[in-house]
């Protein structure tokens, strides 16, 4: 049975403990442009075009593009290299396949969302076909926008807005999760040491960070913390909300805190923040899993500490919304459920560490996910469940 364990993030202790010197290299994960690398490329384990996220065709080209799509990503934007890189690729490939012309918004706040909203929707040169709000956060705001431009198609991707003219997209995180826990609890349970990490014997615990406090980040958690109770018994679980996707800092100092408190393994659902996460895994010799994007392909330098990524294909999302708009198809007014049997989330093993897991970690795990899908595994959505 899993103990939980709840931490707060120190800032002050952050700032001690790190130094100039490295608070200024976690700040800087996010200043490297890996834009039109292989390594934006999830090697098929999303639906990864790669290519330039500032796009190649660009708005100008709208008149003789195959579509014209709107893109609005989550808070944090691009070069998260996780959930918004994800849905970049997704519009490269359909730009790849379909010649489709994408302007490419990034609000900084909430309220910008429905701004930014409102203003594609009302444009007329270019008129778009589609606009695809990326993240839970913009649902509200396209509850209202949508109500206000009813012959304007929209998709929305991790969450629900009832409306005609909006088709949403939505995951089953907390399976894909599942397997991440389950993944965790096997690796805390043994002495390993592989890559830039070891387990710390005896200790027997792990660790969870989300970055938004809300009930989408939660079933992450949920799913992490019925796959390490079903791996092992007696596993603490430690867990701590970020509140916010931007902040590698306070994931470096999550992670850390985790690390301190005996933590084999940390993973992460938490956008850009999620890059201290690796950084805290590398500098104390522990591991740590993924999450949205391959993230041993998106952030190599860490591929060292990463045992695998929780993926999900929101590429996959944005580019069927956008092939079913040319196909004048779209499935608007409904919700589209993507999970473990779709194919819509997996555990996807790291580049580096993946070939050293042992067969019978991955059989295990391969065993979990088939009795989910076949419905004999019951992953529960709320972590208060989780015994």
């Amino acid at each position: 049975m899993t103990k939980e364990r709840r931490i707060t993030t120190s800032r002050r202790r952050f700032a001690v403990s790190l130094g100039t010197g490295t608070a200024a290299a976690v700040a800087g994960c996010l200043g490297a442009d890996p834009r039109g690398t292989a390594s934006m490329d999830d090697g098929g384990s999303d639906d990864g075009a790669g290519g330039d996220a500032a796009g190649g065709d660009t708005i100008s080209d709208a008149a003789d593009a195959g579509a014209t799509v709107g893109m609005i990503y989550a808070l944090g934007g691009l070069d998260d290299r996780s959930f918004n890189d994800a849905a970049n690729r997704g519009i490269q490939r359909a730009r790849l396949d379909y010649d489709v012309a994408f302007a490419n918004e990034e609000p900084t706040s909430i309220p910008e969302f429905e701004t930014t909203q409102s203003a594609l929707s009302a444009s007329s040169d270019p008129a778009y076909d589609l606009i695809c709000c990326i993240g839970f956060l913009q649902a509200d705001a396209l509850s209202t926008v949508a109500g206000e431009h009813p012959d304007q198609q929209y998709a929305i991707v991790d969450s629900v807005v009832d409306s005609d003219n909006v088709a949403s997209y939505v995951f089953r995180e907390h399976e894909g999760s599942f397997q991440a826990g389950h993944l965790a609890g096997l690796v805390t349970a043994r002495d390993v040491s592989v890559g830039a990490g070891a387990t710390v014997p005896d200790e027997r615990t792990v660790g969870y960070v989300g970055g938004v406090d809300s009930p989408l980040v939660r079933k992450f958690e949920a799913g992490y913390r019925a796959g390490v109770d079903y791996a092992t018994a007696d596993v603490s679980v430690l867990s701590t909300y970020l509140g916010a996707f931007d902040d590698p800092e306070g994931g470096y100092a999550a992670a850390a805190e985790m690390f301190e408190q005996g933590a084999d393994v940390v993973y992460h659902a938490a956008g850009g923040s999620g890059l201290g996460v690796f950084q805290a895994a590398q500098e104390y010799g522990r591991y740590a899993i993924g999450v949205d994007s391959d993230q041993s392909r998106s952030n190599p330098r860490y591929a060292d500490v990463i045992l695998a990524s929780m993926v999900k294909r929101v590429g996959t999302a944005v580019y069927d919304a956008v092939e079913e708009t040319i196909d004048d198809d779209l499935d608007t007014g409904s919700t589209t459920a993507l999970g473990l049997a779709e194919d819509g989330v997996a555990l996807v093993y790291g580049t580096t560490l993946g070939p050293v897991i042992p067969d019978d970690v991955r059989d295990a795990i391969a065993d979990s996910g088939e009795r989910i899908v076949a419905g004999e595994l019951s992953v529960p959505t709320d972590p208060e469940a989780v015994n």
